[in-house]
């Protein structure tokens, strides 16, 4: 499944211990246009993904995603998770993928669908931050 839509908030990694071992995730909001347009929570699972896109507020992406729901004490959660991401190579920058200023960065190669933009944008503070404890199991 796809949805495309432009990426409103990044919120920071979250990470945490499980019976598999450890685990990372980021979540962020892709807004749908449209007249009104629609928030979308969608989560990166897992470090080699969040390294590898490194989010960014602005970008207009499409999000391949998979929807899973589970049940915790008689509730429902649902989760859209995100597993690849592309967009426009007219949005690509001389810095992409990799960092051009970052030490030890791969040098730039367009033949990359996917991109990196943590060398550009961090320390720049355009991370949201998360909730400190929402107090679910997962």
């Amino acid at each position: 499944m796809e949805v495309t839509g432009k990426i409103t908030r990044v919120f920071e990694v979250i990470t945490g211990n499980g019976r598999k071992g450890t685990w990372s995730k980021q979540e962020f909001i892709l807004e749908q246009p449209g007249q009104y347009p629609k928030p979308l929570c969608l989560q990166l699972w897992g470090e080699d993904l969040i390294t590898k896109y490194d989010l960014t507020v602005g970008l207009t992406v499409t999000a391949h995603i998979n929807l899973e729901s589970r049940e915790h004490m008689g509730r429902w959660y649902t989760d859209v998770r995100c597993w690849k991401l592309t967009w426009d190579k007219q949005q690509k920058r001389e810095w992409q993928p990799g960092g051009e200023g970052k030490k030890g960065a791969p040098a730039f190669d367009d033949s990359q669908e996917d991109t990196s933009l943590r060398g550009h944008y961090e320390g720049q503070g355009n991370l949201g931050s998360g909730p400190e404890d929402d107090s679910l199991p997962f």
